[in-house]
């Protein structure tokens, strides 16, 4: 096993000087180092050490078998969770099929995620029904780290007085991803009412004028409420990555 987070590699150095492990051990683990070449993708085993969180797996544009070798390669020759988004039903029926059972959620598959939550509560807002899919996206991403998600669906300013029954959840939690479409005015008013960090995700759920999430990505940069951090159309992975930053290490 090429075990390469920091503690992993301590663990390694300590090993090598006390003889526990021997120079050629050593140099087999750490062959895999910072990549491993699969031919058509080069796996990143160093990226938990340079960034705090491993590589993930992009599943639009590959085939169920390269997803099924590169998944393969982080499970045997890494640690950590193992994330695979935006997977399609071959894709995920090849991937359970070979490395077993995952937690699967918004179109993800998740491998050693943690038993024991991190105690900072994040909350995930989203506008309406239509966004819940980017908001299981950002979910199973967290829970790939560590931290569970409070989940508030359907809330969007169309209806406020839905929102501010649940005020206390948007204040009480250490982060906020609002997810929301058409004309993106949620993160603003989340925004507006929570000091914590706010992630927003513009969708491109919306009408002729929300233009595929243009709309809502504009808005929410525009946003009045100070330091709103806003992320890519739809990506509920890139917000919940954001706020695994913001956090900080485990």
């Amino acid at each position: 096993m090429c075990d390469v987070d920091e503690s992993a590699l301590r663990t390694l150095i300590d090993g090598i000087r006390s003889g526990d492990t021997t120079p050629d051990e050593a140099v087999a683990r750490l062959a895999r180092l910072p990549f491993a070449d699969l031919g058509d993708a080069l796996v990143d085993h160093h990226r938990a050490v340079r960034q705090g969180m491993p590589e993930a797996v992009y599943g639009p544009g590959k085939t169920p078998e390269q997803c099924v070798r590169i998944v393969g390669e982080l499970l045997a020759h890494g640690r950590g969770p193992v994330l695979v988004t935006r997977v399609d039903d071959e894709q995920a029926k090849a991937l359970v099929g070979v490395h077993g059972a995952a937690v699967e959620r918004g179109g993800c598959l998740a491998w050693r995620v943690p038993d024991t939550a991190r105690p900072e509560r994040v909350l995930i807002a989203t506008a309406g029904t239509a966004d819940v899919a980017v908001g299981e996206e950002a979910a199973v991403t967290l829970a790939a780290h560590g931290l569970g998600a409070d989940l508030l669906h359907d809330v969007g300013v169309a209806g406020l007085h839905r929102l501010l029954a649940h005020l206390d959840r948007v204040t009480g939690a250490d982060a906020v991803i609002v997810i929301a479409g058409m004309e993106g005015a949620l993160a603003s008013v989340i925004g507006g009412l929570t000091a914590r960090p706010v992630v927003a995700v513009p969708t491109s759920v919306g009408y002729g004028a929300g233009l595929e999430g243009v709309t809502a990505l504009l808005a929410m940069h525009a946003s009045c409420a100070s330091g709103v951090t806003v992320v890519g159309i739809d990506n509920g992975f890139g917000a919940a990555c954001a706020v695994v930053r913001m956090l900080g290490p485990r």
